[in-house]
């Protein structure tokens, strides 16, 4: 059965890259955001099975999104999707409450393990 994803990013080159990643691996992609505002918005609308965040946004970065959703949201699934150099801010996303994260530029097979640990880890 498809996971219901939303993808956060403010590149859109990032944001087509997973959707054809999420896709290829059987996923929906039910809304796209690229604030952090935008995640808050689109999270409340579509409650979906896990949000892939990226940290570098504007408005809003991914670590204060991501809290802002867990603060809703408790149980909310959110996977970071990072570059090399945001060790820091990776892990305030996790103290903020994300599920796990990934380094960009992504790669299906460590996508598909990361969202098999974040489902595994909350079913």
């Amino acid at each position: 059965m498809p996971l219901k994803v939303i993808i956060v990013d403010d590149s859109i080159i990032t944001v087509k890259k997973l959707i054809v990643l999420l896709e290829g691996l059987g996923h929906q992609v039910v809304a796209t955001a690229g604030t952090g505002i935008e995640a808050l918005e689109a999270y409340r609308a579509h409650k979906p099975d896990f949000l892939t965040m990226d940290i570098t946004m504007p408005d809003m970065d991914g670590v204060q999104a991501t809290a802002s959703i867990i603060s809703e949201y408790p149980d909310a699934r959110i996977i970071m999707v990072t570059s090399h150099g945001q060790e820091r801010m990776v892990i305030d996303s996790l103290e903020a409450g994300a599920s796990g994260y990934v380094l960009k530029p992504v790669r299906i097979d460590k996508l598909s393990d990361m969202i098999a640990k974040v489902m595994e880890r909350t079913a």
